[in-house]
């Protein structure tokens, strides 16, 4: 294990590092976004087990203190994962009401096609009838 210090020093860095990823998220595309948070999550894996391999080396010597921090860690994963997992639906539901709002917009003006296109129909008759009066009152004079 690092000593205290260096241990502290290395959390300020990446306490750093997450802020610079912060500022730099907010200027980036959607694409970029996703794939600097898809590699904090392999970061996050990546200390987790890190994590666990230290206190495996702790060995037996605090047992419950170890249990205690196994369970805090695993649940703390858990959150990350549940988290992550209602963020992966929310984005599902939002793609899903931005399609239904498209394609409810692609219906509206397919019916405002439709009733158009009926509209010049009844023109297209009243004109054809209209066009027959007229040449039946030619006929007439």
């Amino acid at each position: 294990m690092k000593p205290l210090d260096q241990q502290l020093a290395d959390m300020s860095v990446c306490a750093k590092q997450a802020e610079d990823a912060f500022a730099a998220a907010r200027k980036e595309t959607h694409d970029k976004v996703v794939a600097r948070r898809e590699q904090a999550r392999a970061n996050a894996a990546a200390f987790a087990d890190r994590v666990d391999r230290d206190l495996r080396e702790v060995g037996d010597a605090s047992s419950q203190q170890w249990n205690a921090l196994q369970a805090k860690v695993a649940a703390d994963i858990s959150r990350l994962k549940g988290a992550y997992e209602q963020n992966q639906h929310e984005r599902d539901v939002n793609r899903a009401d931005k399609r239904a709002a498209r394609m409810e917009s692609e219906a509206n003006v397919a019916i405002d096609f439709a009733v158009a296109s009926i509209e010049d129909a009844k023109r297209a008759v009243l004109d054809a009838v209209a066009a027959n009066l007229e040449a039946r009152e030619a006929r007439s004079t």
